[in-house]
């Protein structure tokens, strides 16, 4: 099997079962002017992953791993979307009110979009989410079906909320995953950085985690 150097110990996959899932690189989340940036955030530390996961999303369709692109967003007319979540805290723009790039994390908006730089090919898989978690309320586990996956890379945004959920629920379900460390990223530092050292802690807990350039390394010829 082949063999990625990983923490807290090497990753093996078999062949034909590996899968990488970007997880929610959108407008909304990750170009200035969207959802993130109106929280207060600073879009730039997103934006930053790009070119990592650009490179693995090309070594990874090269090598015929399947992509699975989520994208966080509800329903045109929110039933979809809980009060628990519209409702928390303050911020100046809500999920579903009008923004500069549409209508926020509504399906069918720009800011809902995948940012073009890593835009789905035909054929890979999109899935729309209400959560935080890939699997609630989604095809995301017929799509992992669908590609014959059981070992899956981890990327996108944000690491502590939406990957490191989507990641737990995988482990749970038996999956094997790998957290590609520059291909997620977080608006604050210090959460990316505590994410890694519990998904690996106590002999990979919850998974492991590596570089792009050692997954690379693995997939190219």
């Amino acid at each position: 099997m082949p063999v990625v150097p990983a923490q807290p110990f090497d990753y093996s996959f078999p062949e034909g079962r590996l899968a990488l899932v970007v997880i929610d690189m959108q407008r909304d989340f990750v170009e200035p002017g969207g959802f993130g940036e109106s929280l207060g955030n600073d879009v730039t530390r997103l934006q930053a992953i790009v070119p990592a996961l650009q490179r693995l999303v090309t070594a990874c369709r090269e090598a015929g791993v399947p992509v699975i692109h989520t994208r966080e967003c509800h329903r045109a007319d929110l039933s979809d979307l809980p009060p628990a979540k519209r409702d928390r805290g303050d911020p100046a723009l809500r999920i579903g009110d009008p923004g500069p790039m549409g209508r926020i994390l509504v399906a069918g908006e720009p800011g809902a979009e995948i940012v073009p730089a890593l835009a789905p090919l035909p054929g890979e898989a999109v899935i729309d989410k209400p959560g935080k978690g890939a699997f609630y309320a989604t095809a995301f586990a017929d799509a992992l079906e669908a590609a014959n996956a059981s070992h899956l890379l981890m990327t996108g945004v944000t690491t502590e909320v939406c990957v490191q959920t989507t990641m737990r629920e995988a482990n749970d379900r038996g999956y094997e995953c790998l957290l590609v460390e520059d291909c997620t990223e977080s608006y604050f530092p210090e959460f990316k950085a505590a994410t890694l050292e519990m998904v690996r802690a106590q002999g990979a807990i919850v998974g492991w985690t590596a570089t792009s350039d050692q997954v690379i390394e693995v997939l190219s010829p």
